[in-house]
């Protein structure tokens, strides 16, 4: 089996398993697998191979770690509008409890709602989380 073939299997083996897997760490090793593939298909010798496979694979593992901590971290589940789409709504608040928990009636069933802002007072609030069957509202502006 040609040198080529090895490694374009080996890259095919870590696409298969990053599939299952999700570990998106491994395709990005695989890019360096690809480009020893390529290397030998241009003839170029095995120790040269095995330096590309390292240097893209390991640049590019490197390059998405560092992609990754640039951006900013997800809110958890219970205040992530991408999981739970009742982020964002209103809800109408009547009262206030002394403890700074109200109840209120929201899609068509009551909902405990406490209150994230320093002095709750009625009126229309934004659910910024949910947690369980409550509510963490804040004013609107």
């Amino acid at each position: 089996m040609a040198q080529s073939s090895i490694w374009w299997v080996l890259a095919g083996a870590f696409i298969a398993v990053e599939l299952m897997t999700g570990t998106f760490y491994l395709l990005m090793l695989s890019i360096g697998l690809v480009a020893a593939a390529l290397a030998a298909h241009l003839g170029a010798s095995l120790t040269l191979q095995l330096v590309l496979a390292a240097a893209f694979g390991g640049g590019a593992v490197v390059g998405w770690r560092a992609y990754r901590q640039r951006q900013p971290a997800s809110p958890p589940a219970g205040a992530n509008r991408d999981v739970n789409l009742d982020i964002g709504e209103v809800v109408q608040v009547e009262a206030w409890g002394p403890d700074g928990s109200g109840s209120v009636k929201y899609r068509g069933t009551n909902w405990s709602v406490l209150a994230v802002d320093a002095a709750p007072s009625p009126g229309r609030h934004t659910i910024v989380e949910v947690v369980g069957n409550r509510l963490s509202v804040k004013k609107c502006m």
